[in-house]
């Protein structure tokens, strides 16, 4: 199962309230867990993400469903790669870090500068790449090339010489993609795509800071899969986008990082560390997080930290600050 950063929704509830709509009645009518609504760092099934966005693009009758919530989006949800892409030297070196490292956002989608299609002299194809075999997620795609496309926009401070927008699906929306692009919207693609000058590749980013771009490249490095890299700060990663979604079971956590359980455990004995105490210690610093700067419902904070129940909650904040749920909120404990 493929999966996703729950930041790909930023906007949507937004946009969904602007319409006249509830964004947690479309949520729950796809299956996806009202909290990805609120927070960035969840992991949730990536054609999970796409129904919601079909479901609530059909019942409230906005075929550019995709594109409305993408204008409300900013390369901030990007994370740490926003970080690289922004400070890098060119918007070549943009694309190249944001294809290599998109997975760290979504594990299955890919990102390709290659040739033009139709042969058009001095032309590029920036390609988005979907699952093989997956179907059209029409407004999950509108939604990707619309966000692509701001955030060239942004990179460059204005337009950026984009040519026409390639898609492999016929939106019922045509003349709003071609007002929201600007440039005419060609259907029947073999991919999603955005046609735009080869020579912007070489075009430099001012303001660029490679000091930064370094630090966010290496923290970047290190969720990649590898041996060569320590397994704890992965396996940290995935439960902590996971709590609230995924069920933070070692099995499960194991296939997310492509590895068996008894491989998973047997490494992480080796760096001194075990899976329960990196989920205790993930649960601890999420609920610190909740508890001290939100006002959620307690019934919220436990299903946010993959907990069964509130009582447990309760025995979990009592183990590790000796205090009630209550008491941390209302005092501002710190773990101890």
């Amino acid at each position: 199962m493929s999966m996703i950063r729950s930041a790909g929704l930023r906007g949507f509830r937004a946009t969904v309230a602007e319409l006249g709509g509830r964004a947690e009645d479309h949520a729950r009518a796809a299956g996806l867990p009202v909290a990805a609504l609120d927070v960035d760092d969840l992991l949730v099934p990536d054609h999970v993400l796409a129904e919601v966005l079909e479901i609530a693009a059909a019942e409230l009758g906005c075929p550019d469903l995709g594109l409305r919530v993408a204008a409300r989006q900013d390369l901030g949800m990007l994370g740490p790669l926003a970080l690289a892409i922004q400070n890098s030297p060119s918007v070549g070196d943009a694309l190249e870090c944001t294809s290599r490292y998109l997975f760290v956002h979504a594990r299955s989608l890919s990102l390709v500068l290659e040739d033009d299609p139709h042969g058009a002299r001095g032309v590029a194809a920036l390609r988005y790449g979907l699952p093989p075999g997956a179907p059209i997620a029409v407004q999950a795609t509108d939604l990707a090339l619309g966000f692509l496309h701001r955030a060239i926009e942004f990179l460059v401070s204005g337009p950026y010489g984009l040519r026409t927008v390639e898609l492999p699906h016929t939106p019922r929306s045509l003349r709003a993609h071609e007002e929201f692009f600007g440039v005419p919207v060609r259907t029947g693609s073999s991919a999603p795509m955005l046609r735009l000058p080869r020579s912007l590749a070489a075009r430099p980013l001012t303001g660029s800071d490679e000091r930064v771009r370094q630090l966010a490249l290496g923290f970047l490095a290190e969720q990649a899969p590898g041996e060569a890299t320590l397994l704890a700060p992965r396996v940290r990663a995935v439960v902590a986008q996971s709590l609230g979604t995924a069920s933070p079971e070692i099995g499960v956590v194991a296939g997310l990082v492509n590895m068996h359980p008894r491989t998973m455990q047997r490494r992480l004995a080796r760096e001194r560390t075990s899976f329960a105490r990196i989920l205790d210690d993930v649960r601890r610093e999420a609920a610190r997080r909740y508890l001290t700067t939100t006002d959620m419902p307690m019934s919220q904070v436990t299903g946010l930290l993959g907990l069964s129940e509130q009582s447990a909650l309760s025995r979990c904040c009592r183990r590790w600050w000796g205090s009630t749920p209550s008491a941390v909120r209302r005092n501002g404990a710190e773990a101890r």
